[in-house]
């Protein structure tokens, strides 16, 4: 298996260390999953500073991947996708439209105010997800762990990804 290096970004305007339960949980489901977290931060909505620390992550030739937990829905800190999608070469349509397929049976129509999206940006893939450990916790199970596992067939993220570094 090939063990990835992670980045997990929790964007809010009220999240701190203490009580970052979304970010915790996204660092120990990859660290299970055999990568490695090598960098974490917390920032405010501002699409702007988003894209910054994103920038760096992207451009940084050990990280394969990104993931962050917030700012998705409707809201006052509705900016991830806007910040972030410009960034990413390509989008991976089937991402958002499954996760929110998968929310739907969770917590119905509820499901349809999420911009979840994920992207590829100079071969890093990037999940941008909710800010609810439920749902980082559904994406992990449903889709991204086995993305992230270059053992899966017929085809994976991680195979992309590995070849960064």
């Amino acid at each position: 298996m090939i063990k990835l290096n992670c980045a997990v970004l929790t964007i809010s305007n009220s999240r701190t260390a203490a009580n970052d339960t979304s970010g915790d949980y996204l660092v120990d489901q990859l660290q299970r999953a055999g990568h490695q977290c090598l960098e974490r931060a917390i920032s405010p909505a501002n699409r702007y500073e988003l894209r910054k620390i994103v920038s760096a992550w992207i451009a940084n030739p050990q990280l394969h991947v990104i993931i962050t937990n917030g700012g998705t829905g409707f809201g006052p800190e509705k900016n991830t996708v806007a910040a972030l999608q410009p960034l990413f070469d390509h989008t991976i349509t089937g991402f958002g439209e499954h996760f929110r397929q998968l929310s739907f049976e969770d917590i119905g129509s509820s499901a349809m105010q999420s911009d979840a999206i994920a992207g590829l940006a100079n071969q890093t893939v990037i999940f941008c997800l909710p800010g609810s450990t439920n749902a980082c916790r559904l994406a992990w199970t449903r889709l991204i762990r086995e993305q992230l596992n270059s053992q899966h067939k017929p085809c994976n993220f991680a195979d992309h990804c590995a070849s960064k570094s």
